[in-house]
Parts: structure tokens; sequence; C-alpha cells
């Protein structure tokens, strides 16, 4: 009890010995430092800074004009196309047009435009002396200050004239030239600063009657003039007081205000930021070679459309960009600090190895008890809890501090983590993981006299709606105590985190972040949160959700947003990749966020402003005023390269390109100075692209293997911010086709390939139609030789017989049974001779003419051989190959013919007539015999023959006409007329 009352005793005197911290300062650490030299391509000297709406930096040496779009410095010895005049240049400034103007140390000034440069020398009335500055007027003229004068340009002049004595100026050693926010202008030189206010006609000298060659505004429109030995004076239009000192109030050689107010000063060999003009600037505020400036002398500065300060060197150029990420000075070096949520909404700093701050906006205001700090906790209440290393600590409502011993098996160990549950009781999570213990009144319970509890460390402790206290360890595994019971979680219901470093209740669910990313438990599991470009939020120690919406996360890789509305979205549909914004290195972050201890890394003031604690330092960040760039940047196509060819893309939009042009590269930049890496490019060519591509890493398209056509390149790009400029910049691209890839020659190519494919397809019928013929020659050939030889032999043999049997039946008197008889049996073997033919006939397949002829007369002379009377055949005109049907028909109609002028004329003579007209063809065959017999003509046939009936059916069925003259005594004439179209194949 002595011993515990005199810690008491002890810790109240420190704590009222406690003074407060010195006034605070913002660090220059509030800016990104970024330092570029000669071997990084950065120009040197830089005498001036100017950038136009078009977003380039423009930058003037002694050594030439260069350009830079926060990537690359690129020498422009051509500007819009045009040459300058010199390389020597002191003076340079862009207009709202877009024009840039620049002047040379050796006299003359040029200004670029668009559609092309003037030059100004003296036929455009100035003297050839060195340009010091140039400063565009409001109403549009151009003021240069030149070594012997103030000349001006007016506004759609084509000569500038001098301002001289006649309105109370010099007429040498001018050196700048201000136009102040009230319309006033000043006027510097080696002999004092001259003003003239709006409305006036002269100037009038300005206090002190001294040097003032460079002139700066202040915000409060106080202008302070250099008096070129490193002093800064007030200028005042009026004399000052009798008695007043004049002396300088500032040293350094220029000055600059950024957009913010802030001064910064300029000496030979730094940089400062002054905060009070009437104090020296601190070390903490300078940039100098100690912190990795580009050069030891200092040249121009500059401030651009985004906000960053750039300064120009002896051997390169710095810029200075500020920070979204706030880093809070801190009375020492931190050590894993630690955020504790203040009584009064604040937040308290503490610190492995230092005391406890209350701190404010602007850095550390009162300490409070010293010693090391591992854990804190404000209750419900008000009462603060600080796990110290000795003791635990406990504020009162009424600010009073007391001090409570530790259970001696946890005496040595570390505090991880501190909840109240909502019986009051306090449960303290020490550094291993039996060492858990309840502070019921002044009683401490080893593991709160809980079951279920895993023997694992408690990592950090939070509260849900329904007040269970739920607990985070390693092993993917969280615990929730409600009462004298515990339920752990793990893998089983999707927790997947590894070590779970942090919880944060949101209504009835609770957030988990951990290791290996974050998790949201609601409904009994667990649902992963990923973003969008497979980020997984690893490493996660502090999960805030604010009254809007927005969750903030801050783990390994920096400081995590997602918007409320891209939150609602994954909470509907938690499969989905979620919008993020991520605030890390780049936006001023020192260090990452503790992996075990001190935990939650991330805290939420009373005034909504979000605390976040780093291995190293402390920061701040406002969700309400987020530094933004509402600039999206320009974009630029600046170069083609065409099959190793560079050509420069063309003023009117469309680059012709030479025939058959089949490899591109095309180059281009977005203008954002401030943080070119996270700016996002896409591009795509229309006619063969089908969807925009994502320029990673670099700022060129390549393309191979191009056909000929009209193709239109595009190219958009968007800021660290997210804001895209839609409009871009397009080029069209024209590649002529060469003759053989012209559509005359696609057109030859088709044409000769359809004249090889029918010539081919023409020669294969023909080999094919020559083979098939070929063949059906042999077989031909075959079938004649058997036909021929039947013909021959059988059915000669035959028809003699049957001559010979009709000649004995002749001799029979008609009418008997035994002539009738015979007759029939002769008639029966006639028909198998006909049948015998017609197969013999079809057997040699053959429309020939000569087939034809030879068999026919083949046929008549056996007729004649058995018959008494006389045969002939004639053949009229060129004799022509029949159709198939008229051959077949023809050669059975003038054998049955034949067959019946042989039988039954009576003839002496016979004659067959093949008349090959050109009109038709015509079968004749005549006999001397006795004729038709009237009742046969009559009937149409002989009893019992029906020749005369199948001959005309035979006629009719070719298209013939058969015509039959026959007269008693005389003879009969046959003719079967077939019209040549019907009657020849061809």
């Amino acid at each position: 009890m002595i011993l515990r009352a005199l810690q008491t005793l002890l810790l109240l005197l420190c704590v009222s010995a406690c003074a407060a911290a010195p006034a605070p300062r913002p660090l220059l650490t509030d800016y990104t430092h970024t330092a570029w030299t000669e071997l990084d391509g950065a120009p040197s000297g830089v005498t001036k800074f100017a950038q136009g709406p078009d977003g380039w930096l423009w930058i003037a040496t002694p050594t030439g004009l260069y350009r830079f779009d926060g990537v690359r410095f690129e020498r422009a010895d051509t500007v819009h196309g045009q040459p300058l005049q010199s390389s020597n240049l002191m003076a340079l400034t862009t207009t709202p047009d877009g024009a840039v103007w620049v002047g040379y140390r050796i006299g003359g000034i040029s200004v670029f435009r668009a559609d092309g440069a003037t030059h100004y020398g003296a036929s455009a009335g100035l003297r050839l002396s060195g340009v010091m500055h140039l400063e565009a007027a409001p109403d549009g003229a151009l003021w240069a200050a030149m070594r012997d004068g103030v000349a001006v340009l007016p506004k759609g002049a084509r000569r500038f004239r001098y301002l001289g004595r006649e309105v109370g100026l010099p007429e040498n050693g001018i050196f700048q030239i201000l136009f102040a926010r009230d319309g006033t202008t000043w006027i510097g030189t080696n002999k004092g600063a001259w003003f003239r206010r709006q409305g006036e006609t002269r100037f009038t000298q300005a206090w002190p009657r001294k040097t003032l060659v460079s002139l700066c505004e202040a915000p409060d429109g106080t202008i302070w003039g250099n008096d070129f030995a490193k002093g800064y004076y007030r200028v005042h239009t009026v004399a000052p007081p009798a008695g007043t000192a004049d002396t300088p109030e500032l040293a350094g050689i220029s000055m600059r205000y950024d957009r913010g107010g802030t001064m910064w000063v300029t000496q030979t060999d730094r940089v400062e930021r002054v905060l009070d003009p009437g104090t020296p600037a601190a070390p903490d505020q300078r940039l100098d070679a100690l912190n990795g400036i580009s050069g030891p002398m200092i040249g121009a500065t500059f401030q651009d459309r985004e906000g960053n300060l750039w300064i120009g060197t002896s051997r390169g150029i710095d810029r200075l960009r500020p920070n979204r990420l706030r880093t809070l000075p801190a009375p020492r070096q931190l050590e894993y600090p630690a955020l504790v949520a203040g009584p009064e909404g604040d937040i308290w700093v503490g610190d492995y190895a230092a005391d406890l701050w209350r701190y404010g906006l602007d850095g550390p205001l009162r300490r409070e008890p010293t010693g090391a700090l591992t854990a804190g906790y404000t209750a419900p209440d008000g009462v603060v809890w600080l796990g110290g290393t000795e003791n635990l600590l406990r504020r009162g409502v009424d600010g009073t501090w007391s001090a409570i011993a530790y259970p001696v098996a946890a005496h040595a160990m570390r505090v991880h983590a501190l909840q109240q549950d909502c019986d009051g009781a306090l449960w303290v999570a020490f550094s291993t993981g039996r060492q858990l213990y309840k502070l019921a009144g002044d009683r401490w319970l080893q593991g709160g006299g809980v079951t279920g509890l895993p023997d694992l460390l408690t990592t950090s402790m939070a509260r849900d709606a329904d007040g269970n206290v739920w607990m985070a360890h390693p092993s993917s595994t969280v615990t929730i105590v409600a009462g004298n019971a515990a339920r752990n979680l793990g893998p089983d219901q999707g927790l997947r985190l590894g070590t779970v470093m942090t919880l944060a209740a949101d209504g009835r669910a609770m957030w988990a972040g951990g290791e290996n990313g974050v998790t949201l438990y609601r409904n009994g599991r667990f649902d992963v949160l990923r973003g969008e470009r497979d980020e997984a939020f690893r490493g996660v120690s502090g999960i805030v959700r604010l009254p809007g919406g927005d969750l903030w996360l801050h783990g390994a890789a920096g400081l995590y947003r997602i918007a409320a509305p891209d939150l609602a979205r994954w909470l509907a549909n938690p499969g989905e990749a979620v919008p993020f914004e991520r605030f890390d290195a780049q936006d001023g972050m020192q260090g990452h966020a503790p992996q075990l201890r001190p935990v939650p890394s991330l805290r939420r003031d009373r005034d909504g402003v979000l605390w976040f604690a780093t291995t190293g330092t402390v920061g701040t960040i406002d969700p309400a005023r987020i530094l933004r760039n509402p600039l999206a940047p320009p974009v630029h196509i600046i170069g083609v390269l065409a099959d190793g060819v560079r050509h420069a893309p063309a003023g009117n939009g469309v680059l012709a390109l030479p025939q058959g042009t089949r490899n591109l590269q095309v180059e281009f930049t977005a203008l954002s100075l401030s943080m070119p890496e996270r700016v996002r490019l896409r591009y795509r060519l229309i006619g063969l692209d089908p969807a925009w591509q994502e320029a990673s890493g670099h700022r060129q398209a390549y393309y191979t293997n191009l056909a000929p056509g009209s193709y239109r390149f595009e190219v958009i790009a968007s800021n660290e911010d997210n804001l895209w400029n839609t409009a871009g910049a397009t080029l069209a691209i024209d590649i002529p086709p060469t003759f053989v890839q012209s559509g005359w020659f696609k057109l030859l190519l088709a044409v000769a390939a359809l004249l090889l494919l029918s010539t081919a397809y023409a020669l294969r019928i023909r080999f094919i139609t020559q083979r098939m013929q070929e063949r059906l020659q042999e077989r031909l050939t075959e079938r004649t030789r058997i036909a021929r030889a039947l013909h021959d032999t059988l059915l000669q043999s035959i028809q003699s017989l049957l001559l010979s049997f009709d000649a004995h039946t002749r001799r029979l008197q008609e009418g008997t049974p035994e002539r009738n008889r015979l007759d029939q049996t002769l008639n029966l073997a006639e028909r198998l001779l006909v049948e015998g033919r017609d197969q013999i006939m079809a057997l040699r397949a053959s429309s020939s003419p000569e087939v034809l002829e030879l068999t026919l007369g083949q046929f008549g002379k056996g007729l004649a051989a058995h018959r008494p009377h006389a045969f002939d055949m004639r053949i009229l005109g060129t004799p022509r190959q029949l159709q198939a049907d008229v051959h077949e028909e023809i050669y059975v109609i003038a054998r049955e013919a034949l067959f019946n002028a042989s039988h039954y004329a009576d003839a002496a003579s016979i004659e067959l007539e093949l008349d090959y007209g050109d009109t038709a063809f015509v079968l004749r065959i005549r006999d001397d015999g006795c004729g038709i017999d009237e009742a046969v003509a009559a009937a149409g046939h002989r009893p019992g023959h029906f020749g005369l009936i199948g001959m005309r059916e035979r006629a009719a069925c070719i298209g013939a006409a058969l015509a039959i003259v026959s007269r008693s005594g005389v003879g009969t004439e046959i003719t079967v007329t077939v019209p040549s179209g019907k009657a020849y194949a061809s």
C-alpha cells in the first residue's frame, strides 16, 4: 500500500510539473521535394520559368529553351515548328492565348504561336540590348524590361514603343515589371522602384530611394523590393516618417508567395519558407544541400498552375509539391507512436520511449503523464485508461490521475489492448496469450472468468452494439465474449486475415483488419473487401467509418478512402471489386501503419479530422478538405515514328504517311506536373483497336503490320484525382496503299486467280473427259466388236435361214393350215431376229453417222442377198451425228421399211437414201414393187402385222413427219423428215 501511494504521488508530481510545448511550427515535410539534375536530363542555370494554357512548363536558360511534361525534359530548338533566333535566353513568359514570348540576352524578342512566329528587332522599334524581363499586361499589351529602358508592344501593334523621361521613368537599368492586383504598375530598376496607379499617366518613384531591382507583391498588397545586395525592403508609395531606419527587413536574393500565402525567400544556396518575416527561417524550414537540393546556387523560382513551387539551380531543377497528408511535428523522434482518443474528442499521442502529449492540428500542445505508452482507451464515460510499462494509468472525469499495478504474472509485459465491457469492467490484454485479464473494481481476474477463450495473443478489442466484447488474435481468429461465455470465429466463417490487428464496430456489423486484408462480419459470415486492380488492402491496423458513409483504412501500403456510394454497392454485392483512393508516400506519408501495436493506427477527432500513426510519425488528413487537383491534364501527341522515320504531328491533325508503312510508334504525353506518376493514359487506334488500351508505365503506342487505310489515333488522360480529359488529343493517320496493296492490284489478283482456277478446272475437266472417253471408247470398241461378230455370224445366219424358210413357205398354197402355221412361226422368228438386232444395236451404243450407214447398209444388203431384188443406198449432204434417240428411232423405222419392201412389195429394186440437210434430216426408202394394197393402206397395217403403226409412233416420238406414197404397180416411197434442231447432236 505504501509503495502504491508513493507511485501515485510521484505520478501526480510529474503531471503538475509538465511544461507546455513550444509554439508549434509546420514542417517543410508538408511538401514533397523532387530534384532533377543534369544526369536526369534537366537543364541548369535557369533564368525563367513559364507555363501556358497547354500545360507545358517552359524553361529558359543561357544554353537554350526547354520544356517539361512532368516526366521528361526536352530541348526545344523550335516552338510550333519555328526556330529560335538565339539559344541565349534571359526572359520568358506566356499569354492566355497560348503564345510563348522569349527575350534574348543579346537583344530581340520572339513570339511563337501555333500559326507561326514573329521576331521583333530594330525594324520593330527595339534597341539591341538585353531583355531582362517580359510581362503581359492586363490589357493585352506586352511590356519588356530592357537594359536601356521599358519597351511596350500594345495589343495588336507591330512596333514597340519606349517609355522614358516623358512618363517619369529612367532610361536604363530596368530589371522588372510588376502589375499589382490593385491595377498599379511597378517598375524595378537599379535606381529604385517606380509606380503608376491605374488611370495615371506618369510614374512616381517609391521609397526607399535606392536600388530595387526585384519586386514581389504579398497577399495583403505589400510590395517587397530587393536591393541587389541580398536585402528586402517594404516599398511604400509615400515617404516614411522622419527618422525611420533605412535598413532591409529581410535577407534574400528573390522572393515569391505561393497561392496559400506563404512567403518563400531564396538565398544564394538555399530556399526558405518564411513564417514570420521578422524572424530568421528555422533549419526545418529550409531546402538546401542537407536535404537534397539539386545545386549549390539558386536561380529562378516559379509556381505552376497546380500549386507546385519550381526552383532552378546551378545544377538542375527542384520541385516542392504540397502534400495531401500533413506530418505533425513532435517534441522528439517518435518510435511506434500510439493514438489515444482524448476525453474531449481530441487526440493524444504517446510513444514507446516518450511521454504522452495532447495534440492539436499544429502539433503538441501539452504534455500529459510522462513515461512510455503501448495502448490507450477512452471509455464512454470519459475515463481515460493508459497502458504504461509499469502500471495501468487511469484519468478520471475530473482530470485526476491514478496508477493501478499490473498483476504479478504480467508485471514485465506490455499492454496490447484495452476495452471496457457493458458492466464497466476493463479487459486488459498483455503480450502473451494467457495473460488476458479483466479488472473488475480493484480485482484482476485472469481470463475474466470466461470459458472458451483461445490460448492466443489478443491484439485488439472492440465492443459491438449489443455490448459484447470482440477480441482479435493471430491465426485468423476472433473471439466474441458475451457474459461468461466465449465464441470463436475463424476460417469456417470466412475469416482468413492471418493476424487480425484491428476491429471496428459499424452498426450491428464488425470490421476486421489484418495482415491479409479487410473483412466485414455480418449475418454470421465474413465478407472479404477487395479493391479494383487486385488491391487486397493488406496490413490494415486502423479502420474508421465516417458519419457520411466513407470508409477509411490505414494499411501497409498507405491510407485508403472508399467513397460511401462505392461502399454501398459493395455491401449489396460483396463479390464486386470496390473503387478506392490511396494516399501514400507520394502524398506525404512517412513510414507505414504499425503491424502489431499500438493499434488502432487511425482515429477521428471531434472536428472530423483523421489522425494516423506510422512507424515513426503522426499525421492528419481532413476528409472534408482534401487537397485536390481541379485541372484535367492537357494531352498532346508529340511525335510519330513510322518505319523508323520520325514525323512531326501535322498542325491540321492529319498525318499522311508514305505508301507501304507497316510499323507505327506514336509518342504522347499528359501535362500534369504535380503527380505524373499517377497520371493514367488510355489510347486507341480507331480502325484497329476494338477498345481503349491502358498505357502502363510508358507514353508510347506501338503498332506493327498495319494495313493501308485511314486510322484515327486518340489518347485521353486523368490526373491523380481521376479527373479525366476526355477530349484528349487526336491524330488522323492516312497510309496510302502501294500498287501491290491497292484495290486494283487485288482485283487483278482476283481475276488472275479466277483465270487460273478456271484454267485448272478446264484442264482437269478435259483430262477427266479424255480419260472417260478413252475408257468409254475402249468399252465401245469391245462392244462394237461383239456386236459385229454377232451380227455377221449369228444374225446373218438366222436371217439367211429365215429367208430360206420363207422361200419354201411361198411354195405352199396360201390359206392352208400348214402355210398359216409356218407363216406364224416365221413371224415369231422375225420378231426374235428384230429383238436380237435391237440388242446388238444397243450394244454398239453409237449414234455416229458411220454406224447408222453401216448397220442399215448391211441390213439392206442382207435382204438383197436372199431376195430377188437389188439394194442401193445413197448419202446426201455432209453426214452429221444424230441425237441418240433420233438415231435409234430412224434405225428401227428404216429397218422396218426395208424389211416390208423386201418381203411384200415383189420389187426388183429397193433404194435407201439418208439426206443430211441443213434444215432437216430426211430418211427415204423407195421400191418399184406392187405397192401397198388398198385394204392395208386403209387399215394402216397388214392383218397380224403392226409395222406401219410402229413406224408412225416412232416418228412421232422424235418429232418427225412420216409420209407414205404408194401406187399400185408402180411402187412405194416412205419419207421420214426430222427438223435439224431435233435431229442433230450439235
